[in-house]
């Protein structure tokens, strides 16, 4: 079977939060199919190390220091990618955080502010800067806001990160409606369980209860919400605007209540 490649040669790519997880592995496959990639992270340590990494395996990249929760910073960074690389034709808005996993009465406010700049404030800033610097120069192009499966169901102790992530939803809809005449497509990836280092550390029981709840039955790979960003950026996904791919395994599907087949089957049922 013939597989999808893409050429995005002669383009620039920024990625935030493009230093670890899902953002390196994005990072990585622009930079696979000849994009210059601008790896920016509040980690500028990793992201020059995800920088390195690219440019051994023949790749171009370069790092850049952000703290997306500050648009002055965001600002600055869209700016200096202009006058260092020319040019920006995809910005994937993929830093984000974690919130404390505990009812909503019992959530620090300080946590759900620090929480909210991150997931939610820093994709309207980066937005607002991106699209501000493509409508000044008169150029288009695509951006891809990472959301999740929890930005389209609810979840157990994650008001904070849900309400961010389906704040992304909403953003992302609202703000293609805004720009679609303008040849500015914009869509949201949202993923769902990921194999990332974030993810393997926690304890098996529940990384197990996590991956029941799958139909597929596993977690995805950082890989793989790679190649669906790829193609959202692509020519190929021309026509596509204000989309919320999900990229989760079935999660999102639901109905694992109904699921009864690792019980033990009672006595005597037939």
């Amino acid at each position: 079977m013939a597989r999808l490649s893409y050429d995005y040669a002669g383009t620039v790519t920024l990625v935030t939060g493009g230093a670890s997880g899902i953002g390196r592995a994005i990072s990585g496959a622009f930079a696979a199919a000849g994009s210059m990639v601008a790896i920016a992270d509040i980690n500028l340590e990793a992201a020059n190390a995800a920088a390195r990494e690219i440019q051994a395996a023949g790749g171009l990249a370069r790092a850049y220091h952000v703290d997306v929760g500050d648009e002055t910073s965001v600002s600055r960074l869209i700016e200096t990618i202009w006058g260092e690389l020319g040019r920006l034709d995809n910005a994937i808005n993929n830093a984000g955080i974690e919130a404390n996993t505990v009812p909503l009465a019992e959530l620090d406010s300080a946590n759900w502010r620090r929480v909210t700049d991150v997931n939610l404030s820093a994709i309207f800033y980066c937005m607002k800067a991106q699209l501000r610097s493509f409508l000044d120069r008169g150029v288009t192009g695509a951006i891809v806001n990472t959301a999740s499966v929890s930005g389209l169901m609810g979840g157990y102790n994650l008001s904070a990160y849900t309400a961010t992530k389906h704040g992304v939803v909403g953003l992302t809809k609202a703000a293609s409606m805004d720009y679609a005449a303008k040849g500015i497509r914009i869509n949201a990836l949202c993923p769902g369980l990921v194999d990332t280092p974030f993810i393997s550390a926690l304890p098996q029981p529940f990384i197990d209860r996590l991956v029941f709840a799958i139909p597929m039955g596993r977690p995805g790979k950082a890989e793989e919400m790679a190649k669906a960003v790829l193609w959202l950026c692509s020519d190929d996904a021309s026509y596509v605007t204000g989309h919320s791919m999900v990229v989760d395994g079935g999660t999102s599907l639901g109905g694992t209540g109904t699921r009864m087949d690792d019980l033990s089957r009672p006595a005597g049922a037939n």
